[in-house]
C-alpha cells in the first residue's frame, strides 16, 4: 500500500512542484502579462513541434501505435462531447455558458500534463503510446472545441478551415516530420539529434512553469453552479465511466495510466482562449481552467493511486 502511495505521489508531485514556480514567477513579477503570451507561443510553436518530431523518430512503431487504444480514446471524447451536450442543454439555458460547460467535459490538458503524467510513472521510455495519441486527440479536441462553440453562439461551422488549421498545428507537423523520417529511415547525425533531445526534454518543464505563471483568478459567484458541475464533471464524473469501461474492456499498464491522461486531466488552458474568441463565457472557462488544475492534484493522485493498488498497472 505504501508503495502504491509513493507510486501516485512520484507521479504527480512533479507536475505540480513545476506550476508553483510558474506561480512564483508570476508573484515576483519576474515576466510580464506580454512576455509570457510571447513566451507561450515560442513553447506552442517551436518546442512542442521537436518534442513530436523526437518522440516519434526514436519510438519503435510496433510499441508506439496502438490502434485499439486509439479507437477508444477517439470514441471516449466523441462520446463524453455527445453526452453532455445533452445534459447540458437540458440544465443549462444560456448559450454562452453551454459551449465551455461542454468543452470543460470533454477537453483535458492532455499534453501539457498527460504525458508527464505517464512519464513520471513509467519513465522516459513509455512515453512513445500517449505521444503517438496526440495524433488522434489533438485534432479531435480542435474540432469538436470549435464546433461546440460556434453552434452556441449561433455561428457557422465550416470544416475545411478547422481541418487547415489542425494539420498546421506544430504538435501534427511535428508527428507527421517525425513518421516520414522513421517510415524513410531517415539518419540523423548525432549533433543534429542532440539538440532535438535537449528541446523535447526541456518542453514539459517550460510548458508547465508557463502554465503556472499564466492562471488568473477570477470571481466565480455569478456561475458558481455552472462551475461546480464543469469541474466535478472533468475530474470525476467522465473518469469514473470511461476509466471503468476501459478496465472491463481490459486496458492495463501505460495504456490505462495514458487514459487517465486523456480522461482525468483538468480542462484544457486551450479551451479559455477559444472561449474568448468565440463570444463564450470566457470568465467560466478560465475558472474552470484553474479550479480543476488545483483540484486535480488530489484526484489525479486518487486515480493513480486507486488503480495501482487494484494492480491494474
Amino acid at each position: 500500500m505504501l508503495s502504491n502511495f509513493f507510486v501516485a505521489l512520484g507521479g504527480v508531485v512533479p507536475l505540480f512542484c513545476l506550476m508553483a514556480v510558474g506561480v512564483f514567477v508570476k508573484r515576483s513579477r519576474l515576466l510580464s502579462e506580454e512576455e509570457l503570451r510571447h513566451m507561450n507561443r515560442m513553447v506552442f510553436r517551436v518546442f512542442f513541434f521537436f518534442m513530436m518530431f523526437y518522440n516519434i523518430y526514436i519510438s519503435d512503431p510496433g510499441t508506439a501505435f496502438q490502434p485499439t487504444l486509439m479507437l477508444f480514446g477517439a470514441a471516449g471524447v466523441l462520446l463524453t462531447a455527445l453526452v453532455f451536450t445533452g445534459i447540458v442543454c437540458r440544465i443549462e439555458s444560456d448559450n454562452a455558458r453551454r459551449g465551455p460547460m461542454i468543452q470543460a467535459a470533454f477537453r483535458g490538458n492532455y499534453v501539457l500534463m498527460g504525458i508527464p503524467l505517464v512519464s513520471n510513472i513509467f519513465g522516459d521510455a513509455a512515453i512513445a503510446i500517449p505521444t503517438m495519441m496526440i495524433a488522434v486527440i489533438v485534432p479531435i479536441y480542435n474540432i469538436l472545441g470549435v464546433l461546440v462553440l460556434e453552434t452556441f453562439r449561433g455561428g457557422r461551422f465550416d470544416l475545411l478551415p478547422i481541418l487547415r488549421s489542425v494539420l498546421m498545428n506544430p504538435m501534427i507537423l511535428g508527428a507527421i516530420t517525425g513518421a516520414l523520417c522513421r517510415l524513410v529511415e531517415l539518419p540523423i547525425p548525432a549533433p543534429v539529434l542532440k539538440p532535438v533531445a535537449q528541446i523535447a526534454a526541456a518542453t514539459t518543464p517550460v510548458a508547465l512553469i508557463i502554465l503556472g505563471a499564466s492562471f488568473h483568478g477570477g470571481s466565480y459567484h455569478a456561475h458558481l453552479r455552472q462551475l461546480i458541475f464543469s469541474v466535478a464533471s472533468r475530474l470525476i464524473i467522465v473518469p469514473v465511466i470511461v476509466l471503468s469501461l476501459a478496465i472491463i474492456l481490459g486496458f492495463r499498464g501505460v495504456e490505462l495510466v495514458t487514459l487517465i491522461a486523456v480522461f482525468a486531466t483538468p480542462c484544457a488552458v486551450a479551451g479559455f482562449a477559444m472561449a474568448q474568441q468565440m463570444q463564450a463565457d470566457a470568465e467560466l472557462a478560465g475558472n474552470c481552467v484553474v479550479y480543476s488544475s488545483a483540484l486535480s492534484c488530489f484526484t489525479i493522485f486518487g486515480w493513480v493511486f486507486l488503480l495501482k493498488t487494484l494492480e491494474l498497472f
